[in-house]
This record gives C-alpha cells, sequence and structure tokens, in this order.
C-alpha cells in the first residue's frame, strides 16, 4: 500500500472526494508521498476506504488538475516531482490593478438570475436550466477599457449588487460574505475579437485577446463561481516565473 492513512468523515458536510484529495495533498506537503511515489489504484484505495471509485475517480483527478500527481500508462498514478504551487488566496482583475498603483473602475453590463446553461452548468455541478446568477462586467484601467468579465454563481451563494460589483471585485465581494476562496481550474488562451467585443474593448475586429476560462471552488471543495473572461492582449499579459528543476 502507497499513502497515507486516510480517514473520511460521512457526517461531514465536506464532499467525501474532498476530504480524500485534501488529505493526499498535505501528505505529499509534508514530503510522507515523494516525488516518483506511486498511488493504488482506483480500485484498492476505493476498498481500502470503503468509498465507491467514482469518488475516488474525482479525487484522484482533483489532486491532478492541482499538478501533484500523474496519470502514467503502463505505471500508474505517481507523485509529481516538484509540487506546481498555486496560490490559496485568489484575487480579481480589480485588486491586481489597485495593488500595481492602477485605477480599477467598472461598468456593470449585466447582473440577472438566469437558467443555467449546459456547459456552465457541468462546470459549477448544478443542474442545466437551474437558476444561477449571472454577470458581465466591463473592466477599465485608469479608464481605458482592458476587459469584459462573464461569471456565474449559485443563486443563494452571495447577495450581488450594481453599487457592490462596481466598487469592488467579485473575490473581494465573496470574502465579506464569508466564503474563502481556496482554488480554480482555469484555463488561458487567445482568440480574435468579435466586432461587439473590439467595440466595447476599443480595438479593432480580429485583435487579438487572452481568454481565461476559471472555475474557483471554497475551503469545503464548493464550486462558488464559473468565470470567462477576455482581455486586451496589446493591454494585458499574463507572467509567470519558472525555475530549472
Amino acid at each position: 500500500m502507497t499513502g497515507p492513512e486516510i480517514v473520511v468523515d460521512r457526517s461531514s458536510p465536506v464532499p467525501l472526494y474532498f476530504q480524500v484529495a485534501e488529505q493526499f495533498s498535505a501528505a505529499i506537503q509534508r514530503g510522507e508521498l515523494a516525488p516518483g511515489d506511486r498511488l493504488d489504484s482506483e480500485l484498492q484505495l476505493a476498498d481500502r476506504l470503503g468509498l465507491s471509485r467514482p469518488t475516488v475517480r474525482q479525487a484522484i483527478q482533483h489532486l491532478v488538475d492541482k499538478g501533484l500527481i500523474v496519470r502514467r500508462r503502463g505505471v500508474g498514478t505517481q507523485v509529481v516531482r516538484g509540487e506546481v504551487r498555486r496560490s490559496v488566496e485568489l484575487t480579481s482583475l480589480h485588486d491586481d490593478l489597485a495593488r500595481t498603483g492602477r485605477q480599477p473602475s467598472t461598468s456593470v453590463l449585466e447582473l440577472a438570475t438566469v437558467a443555467c446553461p449546459a456547459q456552465v452548468a457541468v462546470a459549477l455541478g448544478v443542474t442545466a436550466g437551474s437558476a444561477v446568477q449571472h454577470l458581465r462586467r466591463l473592466r477599465f484601467a485608469d479608464g481605458e477599457p482592458l476587459a469584459v468579465m462573464e461569471n456565474w454563481l449559485p443563486p443563494d451563494l452571495v447577495r450581488l449588487t450594481l453599487d457592490g460589483l462596481q466598487s469592488r471585485g467579485l473575490y473581494a465581494i465573496l470574502r465579506a460574505a464569508g466564503l474563502r476562496v481556496r482554488g480554480a481550474q482555469q484555463r488561458i488562451g487567445a482568440r480574435a475579437a468579435t466586432a461587439a467585443e473590439a467595440q466595447m474593448l476599443g480595438e479593432r475586429r480580429g485583435a487579438p485577446l487572452l481568454t481565461m476560462t476559471r472555475t474557483a471552488y471554497d475551503d469545503q471543495g464548493r464550486y462558488v463561481e464559473h468565470g470567462v473572461h477576455i482581455y486586451r492582449a496589446s493591454r494585458y499579459a499574463l507572467e509567470v516565473t519558472v525555475a530549472e528543476r
């Protein structure tokens, strides 16, 4: 058997997969599981923990998404060499701009309760067509348009207002409501601006845009928001620090 002693609390509101994943994550951070160590198979873990295979599979996928383990054909599931560390205090663009001395401002284009689109429902783990909060904002830096941000949140998570969204970032609002955004699954990409997007952002049609899709979860493993954002590539860059192993 490879791995720490895992204890699950079935009476806890924290999802079982998240309990398992967090205990494996802690063991990796403590060095109890070293780079290259192999984990038991899904079937072995499910049998040892008394859980279903889908639950164990979800826990393993969560660790893969966090960059802590990797699946290799013919080898199995291994702890990766060099943990990918991500900030547990995720910030919003509003907060990032303020920290760098820029003046953020926001125009709220839409704030409404809508039927959840199918793709968003998959990301948030809710039923397609169920009620969700939908917001769309145009973010400025020093009076210049920078990004268009679209987000969906569960309807009873936090009360959003126009005044609040114009003066603060979304994550600051969530923190003020007592929600701790612990991590996110995030994808970065690029594409050309549509005519409508170009007009809003002060760019030409077809201008390059950076895209970001993010689904954030709290310290109980609940998905709290799904966002699809676009940024002017001429005014915005993503910077990553890398080091040699």
